[in-house]
């Protein structure tokens, strides 16, 4: 519920702090008081749009802090953990608008934006009246109200199709694995084939790229290894060079190798170096022979490249995942090949599947069909005791054939829309398109009474809700507001004593003109004699008017011992 509301700076409000309570808060007050104030402050914090209007004369900011308490199953707990929004029982929302056009909206301390404060709020108030925030406003909602009032037999049905979806979904997931229909598989086999057949012309082998990139370094230093390879093999095995030196350093050291050990193993070592530098110069000079530029190779050795580059990125990012591709292509193109007989029966199956759901979605809209009836009939007739003699209401459902059964989903194929007429010869229109705001308000407090307990919407904000309305109409309103507020929170603007003496709560919005010549609208509750004079006031009387101080004490004794019964009748 709305528990708490901090108005600081909107049109004539300096600073106002209402604490409303459970049950039914009724605000009155002369015409012009600033009711509407309130009203446009409470859409400001569910996330209406802002407007500079708003700011109270002279100042260059205005806010309103709205304090919510929801039970612990309310949707909305859901909606904040997806934003990464903490909260508990209590949800805070904060907003601001400055003269510049600029704001911002916080939730329990995080920043938000206007379309997840509706998101928001929509689990937490219903304000009937032209309000976005209007629950019944939505289809889907209208729908969700139909399924509640339907209850087990529907829940059934839709487990029944719920069953039927799964095994359409297995069923598309194997067709699908088997290339669709016979077009779409031809076209899947022409490409398999067609990859497999490009891999395979390919004739790739481990370590070929590898190769070939030695290759490439090679051919694009060509003259410079050329070059350094036969200057070494002349260095090594040219006349004087270092093998004839080496061998000259072993003779050398021959003539006295007998004089001692060490002597000896030096002439060892040098014909060991020598025999090696002999071979190195063999190595060198024939690597020398064999070493040519050859321009067509290096060109052949680059284009190579580029086709495994090619493959590379259309089939993997090494030859190694390329043939693992390939393996795996030529698997789906063996089962593609022989999967006529399979594709035949999963078709018939999916057939048979789709015919299943459209009868069973036929079953949930004949279900929900006798329970709209039924619901509608009840609405009508509550709305003939709020004064709308000639209201009809209905539930307009589109059709659908079974070629549709493919985009059934859990709720099934229906799409429905609640139309309303206020008055005998007009034409049944949506919801959204209803333009009397009391109208509406008695519509929804008719739908209200009938489905008290039908979404999980905490606080109900009625607006216009005694238009043109008085007498035995207002005490039926009245009677309807105490019935639902046993489960609901119902925030109220009127001028009839009827629903005022039938509240929990009575708060008095009044305007003041102060010393500096300003004028301020206030608000404060009411208790004891001051409630009983806004009674008087509003049944027309005085202070000292006997006829209307008597009835407003007829209509407190009324009210309490009305309420004492629904609380008695709901336990």
């Amino acid at each position: 519920m709305l528990n708490r509301l901090i108005v600081k700076n909107v049109a004539l409000i300096e600073a106002a702090e209402i604490e409303f309570g459970p049950g039914l808060n009724v605000l009155s007050g002369e015409t012009g008081a600033g009711k509407s104030v309130i009203l446009d402050s409470i859409n400001f914090a569910l996330g209406a749009k802002a407007d500079k209007s708003m700011i109270r004369y002279g100042e260059n900011e205005c806010s309103v802090r709205a304090v919510f308490l929801a039970e612990s199953d309310n949707p909305v707990f859901e909606t904040l953990r997806d934003m990464d929004i903490d909260a508990d029982e209590e949800i805070i929302v904060s907003r601001r608008y400055r003269q510049d056009g600029r704001g911002d909206i916080k939730v329990n301390g995080c920043n938000v934006n206007a379309s997840m404060l509706r998101k928001i709020t929509s689990h937490l108030v219903d304000v009937h009246g032209q309000s976005e925030h209007f629950y019944l406003l939505s289809e889907s909602n209208q729908l969700k109200l139909l399924d509640k009032e339907a209850g087990e037999p529907l829940l059934k049905k839709k487990g029944v199709l719920s069953d039927l979806l799964a095994k359409r979904k297995r069923i598309s997931e194997k067709l699908l694995s088997l290339g669709g229909d016979e077009t779409e598989r031809g076209r899947r086999l022409d490409i398999l084939r067609y990859q497999i057949d490009e891999i395979d012309r390919a004739q790739l082998r481990d370590g070929e790229e590898e190769e070939l990139l030695a290759k490439k370094v090679f051919f694009a230093n060509a003259e410079k290894i050329i070059h350094a390879i036969s200057e070494a093999a002349q260095f090594m095995g040219s006349d004087g060079a270092a093998t004839d030196l080496l061998r000259s350093a072993r003779r050398s050291m021959s003539e006295i190798s007998s004089l001692s050990e060490e002597y000896a193993q030096l002439e060892n070592r040098l014909e060991s170096t020598a025999l090696e530098a002999e071979d190195l110069s063999e190595t060198l000079s024939a690597l020398a022979e064999d070493l040519s530029y050859d321009e067509r190779e290096a060109e052949e050795t680059e284009s190579r490249l580029d086709h495994i580059r090619a493959l590379k990125k259309k089939y993997g990012d090494s030859v190694a995942k390329i043939f693992s591709y390939r393996d795996s292509i030529e698997e789906e193109y063996d089962l593609l090949s022989h999967c006529d007989e399979e594709y035949a029966k999963l078709t018939e199956e999916k057939a048979k599947n789709l015919s299943e759901i459209f009868r069973c979605c036929v079953g949930i809209t004949e279900e929900r069909k006798k329970i709209a009836a039924r619901f509608c009939r009840s609405v009508e007739e509550e709305l003939r005791t709020l004064n709308i003699k000639n209201a009809q209401f209905c539930a307009e459902f589109s059709p659908y054939t079974e070629e549709d059964a493919e985009r059934a989903g859990p709720d099934g194929l229906d799409r429905v829309s609640f139309m309303f007429s206020a008055n005998a010869g007009e034409p049944l229109k949506p919801l959204n398109k209803v333009i009397s705001g009391g109208e509406m308000s008695r519509l929804m407090l008719a739908i209200k009474t009938k489905t008290s307990s039908s979404n999980e919407i905490a606080t109900y904000i009625f607006d216009e809700i005694d238009a043109g309305i008085s007498g035995a109409t207002a005490k039926t309103v009245a009677e309807k507001f105490a019935e639902i507020s046993l489960k609901k929170q119902i925030i109220a603007v009127s001028h009839l004593a009827q629903i005022a003496a039938m509240a929990d709560s009575n708060f008095l919005i009044f305007k003041e003109e102060r010393a500096d010549g300003k004028t301020i609208t206030d608000i404060r509750p009411l208790f004891g004699p001051e409630r009983f004079s806004e009674l008087v006031r509003l049944l027309g009387g005085t202070e000292k008017s006997t006829a209307a101080r008597t009835l407003a004490e007829e209509l407190v004794e009324f009210s309490e011992d009305y309420k004492r019964k629904c609380r008695q009748s709901a336990e």
